[in-house]
């Protein structure tokens, strides 16, 4: 089943074919997720309360676009109540961030963890959308709902400031 398919059942009330929406975008939604709130457990809270929110919103979604981007605004809302009432954040060694691939060691993969985890959860999210999820510039500016200038401005700063925490300056 595709999207488009999916959401026209659901829209007809057909809860089980919004497991086909959950299925395809849980992993990323939780990614997501985590580079907002830094937190695993609240992470996953926070995305299945946005599922949540979707699934009872989706006689208002617009079937002229995609549905992760409509979704990743319910999400980040979320992610951004979730902040409030925040659980004391998990060790930097219990988050996975970013799964090893073959070349960086486990010292550099954590020291990258600790830098975007120091960073505010704005900063992180920009540099997690651009970088391991490969967002363009234009991509973040609407998924953010800022001019795409905010979004290059925004990128240098979290980059500079990524770039003095791994090099031990901040």
């Amino acid at each position: 089943m595709d999207d488009a398919t999916a959401i026209g059942r659901c829209r007809k009330g057909e809860q089980e074919a919004f497991r086909h929406l959950v299925e395809a975008y849980q992993r990323q939604a939780l990614a997501h997720a985590t580079a907002i709130l830094g937190n695993r457990e609240d992470a996953q809270d926070a995305a299945q309360d946005a599922f949540v929110d979707a699934f009872r919103s989706m006689k208002i979604f617009d079937e002229s676009r995609a549905f992760y981007p409509w979704f990743y605004v319910l999400l980040r809302n979320r992610c951004y109540k979730a902040v409030g009432r925040r659980r004391q954040t998990e060790n930097v060694e219990d988050v996975v961030l970013i799964a090893p691939r073959s070349g960086p060691t486990t010292e550099d993969t954590i020291a990258l963890e600790r830098a975007l985890l120091s960073l505010d959860r704005e900063e992180r999210e920009i540099v997690t959308l651009k970088y391991l999820d490969g967002l363009s510039y234009d991509e973040l500016a609407e998924r953010f709902r800022i001019p795409r200038g905010t979004v290059m401005s925004r990128l240098f700063h979290a980059r500079r400031k990524l770039h003095a925490k791994l090099e031990g300056k901040a």
